[in-house]
């Protein structure tokens, strides 16, 4: 009989045992279940927002722990993207169709936004229009997207793109050179257009608020990647379609938050962010339906890149629009 409750002992004690190992298993589970993504970001208001979804958890409650990679150029973080140091990274489509050659083919899966506003043309004060600029001296950095404003601008004018001369400079040089009369004109972006606007008391001939524009940003990764991760990026764009549901009904706790990480006012980063079109849900659906406005935007751009070869640059014919996360996105959130 001892025996026999000895055995049974025995075996309730290895029942304990194993009952304890697997609730402590069950809360490490618990507490460590967040997924690492790798993201590549450069400030810009658009992309800007997303420190937002990382202050207040918006990733977390999708179970990411996302890791921001910060970047001087959008440059930097296609190369970074493509050579599998990122899984993620935000990027305009402009960028995209230069990046460099490589193993992995870029693909497009979300809009984070559209430019209508925040890029423009900034001209001295004796020059009023467009027209007026051809034979001048405008500034742009060949082959980023400051030079796809500026051919924007350009071809809803009916200029050809070699009726202006460029000076291939990045933004504070042209700044400096606007404030100093050796430019007669310049691309810029907000907050830097409307400032050096009113210092030199120019005028501002072009913005993107003109057209439907080409300047556009959002989210890319490469094809092996989707290809074994599509759930973990559906659940990202479900996290940014949170947070721009935050911007649409509480949009100063947004700006307030942003503002403060980036050094800014609330009311500076929401004048910045004005300028923008959000990547919500109905901008993504309009950019993703079969042979839509995305799909239109590629061919463009690599229109407007041959019309002016002086970016020297190869136009990949390669890049993938891959409608499959933001639509699984799009079904799937609920407010």
């Amino acid at each position: 009989m001892k025996t026999k409750f000895n055995a049974i002992a025995a075996l309730l004690f290895s029942i304990a045992i194993a009952t304890t190992l697997f609730l402590h298993s069950c809360v490490f589970n618990q507490s460590n279940t967040l997924t690492p993504l790798r993201v590549g970001i450069n400030q810009w208001p658009g992309f800007d927002i997303a420190l937002y979804a990382k202050e207040a958890g918006l990733f977390e409650q999708r179970g990411l722990d996302v890791q921001f990679s910060l970047f001087d150029v959008s440059q930097d973080t296609v190369r970074a993207l493509l050579r599998g140091s990122l899984d993620v990274g935000f990027t305009s489509i402009w960028e995209l169709m230069q990046a460099d050659p490589g193993n992995d083919n870029p693909v497009y899966i979300m809009v984070t936004n559209i430019s209508a506003g925040s890029d423009g043309i900034v001209t001295q004060s004796n020059i009023e229009s467009m027209q007026a600029l051809q034979g001048k001296k405008i500034s742009t950095k060949l082959g980023t997207v400051s030079h796809l404003i500026l051919l924007e601008a350009l071809q809803l004018h009916q200029i050809k793109p070699e009726a202006v001369r460029i000076e291939d400079v990045i933004n504070d040089i042209a700044v400096e050179r606007m404030q100093d009369g050796s430019l007669d004109g310049a691309v810029l972006w907000e907050p830097a257009l409307s400032e050096t606007a009113a210092a030199i008391d120019g005028n501002i001939v072009f913005t993107t608020a003109d057209v439907d524009s080409l300047i556009l940003d959002g989210l890319a990764t490469r094809s092996s990647f989707l290809a074994s991760n599509r759930e973990m990026l559906t659940q990202f764009i479900l996290a940014w379609f949170d947070l721009m549901h935050v911007v649409e009904t509480n949009p100063d706790v947004v700006f307030e938050t942003v503002g403060q990480q980036l050094g800014q006012s609330r009311e500076s980063f929401a004048k910045d962010y004005a300028g923008l079109k959000k990547g919500d849900i109905a901008l993504n659906q309009r950019m993703f339906e079969p042979q839509g406005r995305l799909q239109e935007t590629t061919h463009q751009i690599a229109q407007l890149l041959r019309d002016d070869p002086r970016h020297s640059r190869i136009v990949r014919e390669d890049v993938e629009i891959n409608s499959g996360p933001v639509n699984d996105a799009i079904q799937r959130w609920k407010p």
